[in-house]
């Protein structure tokens, strides 16, 4: 049954949500594995999504049977020199500039209404990438991304698990609860692309919105704000 509640908090996740980078990891993968004749498929991509870099490569040699001639650190370093000419081309997905910019006004809009400082402390972005591949991903963009209260990477010492574990979000939380104590999980909307994600956010007992692409170009213009962010999930 569908919940209504006031949303005071939103947390977006990055890859394969707001920017078009899974395809990237796709394409390396697929090359890697074509040398040993074998084939990267979804089953494999969705377990290996959300997790930690170690995690996620360890995932991939072990499933794909080549761990025999490929150490998880052997191809760790052999994907990051594909992915670190890839990661400065990423494009927004669609509809998600729109999407953050909207958020950002109708809260902006509301704390001037109660002659608060305007800024955007219910937005936060979370991604599993380490803080340099944030970097070459986000170069193109970075006025859109500073429009986050606060972002939390894959490499943050209060990240101790990669997805499905909750660590990630419930340190998003615990970083909001400085603007104005406690953050109730109830309160706080997770917008998620992958299993791992998906699985996260209940962990961590906020809602949760899945999102696609063509979902995503259609929510911008159905977000209402009269206090905080008021979604149906």
């Amino acid at each position: 049954m569908a919940r209504r509640g006031t949303i005071t908090h939103v947390v977006f996740d990055m890859d394969g949500l707001l920017l078009d980078t899974e395809k990237f990891y796709t394409e390396v993968q697929e090359t890697i594995l074509a040398r040993y004749n074998k084939t990267f498929d979804w089953s494999l991509k969705a377990k290996m999504m959300g997790k930690k870099a170690i995690e996620a490569a360890r995932v991939f040699v072990e499933e794909t049977g080549i761990i025999d001639v490929l150490t998880t650190e052997d191809f760790l370093v052999e994907r990051e020199e594909m992915l670190k000419t890839m990661f400065p081309t990423s494009e927004l997905m669609p509809g998600a500039s729109r999407l953050i910019r909207h958020l950002h006004a109708k809260e902006s809009a509301w704390l001037q209404g109660k002659n608060l400082i305007k800024r955007s402390s219910f937005l936060f972005m979370w991604g599993c990438s380490h803080r340099h591949h944030f970097e070459l991903k986000t170069q193109r963009h970075g006025e859109l991304f500073s429009l986050m209260h606060h972002v939390v990477l894959g490499d943050d010492p209060e990240v101790k698990q990669g997805k499905p574990s909750p660590d990630i979000f419930l340190a998003a939380a615990r970083r909001f609860e400085i603007m104005g104590g406690p953050v109730d999980p109830l309160n706080v909307v997770v917008f998620e692309d992958a299993p791992a994600g998906v699985n996260a956010a209940k962990y961590a007992g906020m809602l949760l919105s899945i999102l696609n692409g063509q979902i995503m170009i259609r929510l911008a213009s159905s977000v209402d704000s009269s206090c905080g962010v008021m979604l149906e999930v």
